[in-house]
């Protein structure tokens, strides 16, 4: 198996759920709209899971704002990179995975203008071969296409296989395993789907994937 390691962007090398509570908390402000509203944004997301324009006509009619949605997810798109941070540790189990031959790259589902912006801003472009996101190619995972795609900007391809690392059960872990990859499901505090077949490897936190691939592979 070659050394290829794709990894999920959202709660895997980034924590979104602070970033969003940050924003949810500074739009809450400066729309005046009270701190019980922040919870309500935070619930209202669903993990980020659904979708972004929907999301956003519901916060609209819910607040009676005035700016329309498309503004508003304009907004969300501009701010959210500046929030979004990276672990320093795993910046640099990142570059250490390249440095012992891994070829690495980032998969991420989302618009172009913000996931590539989270990924500059956060340092993590300098610590990566490629990235493929959604927006940018017009094929979401778990479509195997893009994890194909991503093979490609890493030089290399599927064929000799792989690891694919992301939080995400189905867009990830199904992903992956579909493309031909072996997986890493990263858990956080989350119970594996009844019912579905598991990852290769369960850990934590992206830190503990990557050490994982650094030390046994």
């Amino acid at each position: 198996m070659q050394r290829l390691a794709l990894f999920d962007l959202d709660n895997t090398l980034v924590d979104r759920q602070l970033a969003l509570s940050a924003w949810a908390m500074e739009f809450a402000d400066v729309q005046e709209l009270g701190r019980e509203a922040a919870r309500w944004l935070m619930a209202a997301d669903r993990q980020g899971l659904r979708p972004r324009d929907q999301f956003f006509r519901e916060v609209r009619e819910h607040f009676g704002l005035t700016q329309c949605a498309e503004e508003l997810w304009a907004g969300f798109r501009a701010r959210m990179p500046d929030l979004v941070r990276c672990e320093p540790a795993v910046l640099e189990g990142l570059s250490q995975l390249r440095a012992s031959g891994w070829r690495v790259g980032i998969v991420s589902n989302g618009m172009a203008d913000n996931q590539l912006a989270k990924i500059q801003r956060s340092g993590l472009g300098e610590r990566v071969d490629a990235c493929c996101v959604s927006g940018e190619v017009g094929v979401r995972k778990p479509d195997v296409r893009i994890f194909q795609l991503a093979a490609e900007r890493c030089g290399t391809t599927l064929g000799a296989g792989g690891w694919m690392v992301g939080d995400n059960p189905e867009h990830d872990i199904a992903g992956g395993r579909a493309a031909g990859l072996r997986t890493v499901w990263i858990s956080g505090q989350l119970v594996w789907p009844r019912g579905e077949p598991p990852a290769d490897r369960t850990v934590p936190a992206a830190l503990a994937a990557i050490r994982l691939l650094r030390d046994d592979f």
